[in-house]
């Protein structure tokens, strides 16, 4: 092997892998290895060809004078490209457009080129596809020690990016539980507190609104607002933490139960009595996404309850069959008055349609109010 050109070659390796290892966009380190491999083979263009599950590969990445077209450009799995990424072994042609081995497979975007070489993209269980090199028609063919050079770099290039990708994938894993953690401290605890203080302070404000003086009660009601719109900002921080999400990391299933069970306890110290509360079918195991658009439903409902109704009984049932998840909250008060919590009732409408459910709210002065919330579920759940 030429010293010069090993050298060379190592230098531009120790450059992927530390392109790779930052974190950058994987097409751009594929751009910078097809650039270092042309540059290394003196080649007039290079192509990184990425294995397809048909076997087929496609070209990801080219450089050099003329790559125009050639990005996504799909070579036979029965190309030479196509056996070198399945590991096979590097491939020299000083034309492959007559080359019997590889002219049934030239597109007409390469009809110009002649001397090749293509060499696996990656080594051992970790062979990604393939790197090809060109020359044009009338070009030196590529010499042995040139593509020796070029194999072992495609060999340390592929598998530099493919650990890479492991890596970073790994880290996208721990940075979303890390993101999940934080989403459920602040939905679980948070937004449970700064509820319960609102609901405390709606109390108070009903309780002794004769002995405050006008500018004070107003006081006190834009307090209470501001704890709302916290709550929804909240909910919103919540929402944008748990999204995007890793392509293959499940999402954290919830026990639903327990979190309707804090709910109503919650609700019962506010309303000086406890409402009932029926659970049926398995609970323990819902997807947070569902789960956190049943707690709103079921926390808005109450809040409403708490607020406007002045019933003396209040029944939740929560339940989950074949359908999804299903739940309803009546009371016996004296309805929801017009104009009040519109904006709740609207972010529950809004959630029913994002979750594919159903949502729907029955009140009268005489017959009290039934909020009825249901979710689907993904029958694999």
């Amino acid at each position: 092997m030429d010293p010069t050109l090993a050298a060379r070659a190592l230098s531009a390796a120790t450059e992927i892998t530390g392109t790779a290892l930052s974190g950058d966009d994987p097409g751009d380190v594929l751009e910078t290895v097809v650039a270092r491999a042309v540059e290394l083979a003196e080649a007039d263009l290079g192509l990184v060809m990425v294995r397809a599950d048909d076997g087929q590969v496609v070209a990801e990445a080219a450089h050099g004078a003329t790559t125009q077209g050639l990005r996504g450009l799909a070579f036979s799995a029965d190309s030479a490209a196509g056996q070198v990424a399945r590991g096979g072994e590097p491939v020299v042609s000083e034309d492959f457009t007559v080359d019997p081995r590889t002219a049934p497979f030239v597109p007409p975007e390469l009809k110009g080129f002649g001397p090749f070489a293509a060499s696996a993209f990656g080594a051992g269980g970790r062979v990604l596809g393939a790197l090809t090199v060109y020359r044009r028609h009338g070009g030196d063919p590529f010499s042995a020690s040139t593509v020796e050079v070029l194999t072992a770099f495609a060999a340390q290039a592929g598998v530099v990016l493919a650990l890479a990708e492991g890596a970073n994938a790994r880290h996208r894993v721990t940075l979303y539980q890390e993101r999940e953690r934080i989403a459920r401290e602040l939905h679980d605890v948070i937004v449970q507190r700064l509820y319960g203080a609102g609901m405390q302070l709606d109390r108070v404000r009903k309780n002794m609104r004769k002995r405050f003086a006008q500018a004070d009660g107003a006081r006190l009601s834009e307090a209470i607002d501001q704890l709302d719109q916290t709550i929804e900002e909240i909910r919103g921080t919540v929402r944008a933490l748990r999204s995007p999400e890793p392509a293959n990391e499940t999402v954290t299933a919830t026990d639903l139960a327990e979190s309707a069970r804090g709910e109503v306890r919650i609700a019962g110290e506010l309303l000086g009595y406890p409402p009932t509360l029926e659970l049926s079918g398995e609970l323990a195991d819902i997807p947070a996404e569902q789960a956190d658009h049943i707690r709103a439903a079921l926390r808005e409902a109450l809040s409403n309850v708490v607020r406007h109704s002045g019933a003396s009984e209040t029944r939740v049932t929560l339940s989950r069959d074949a359908e999804g998840v299903k739940l309803r909250v009546r009371d016996n008060g004296s309805g929801v008055p017009q104009g009040v919590a519109k904006r709740g009732l609207r972010h529950l409408a809004e959630r029913a349609t994002t979750s594919g459910g159903r949502f729907s709210i029955n009140s009268s002065p005489s017959l009290g109010t039934l909020v009825a919330f249901d979710v689907p579920l993904d029958q694999t759940v």
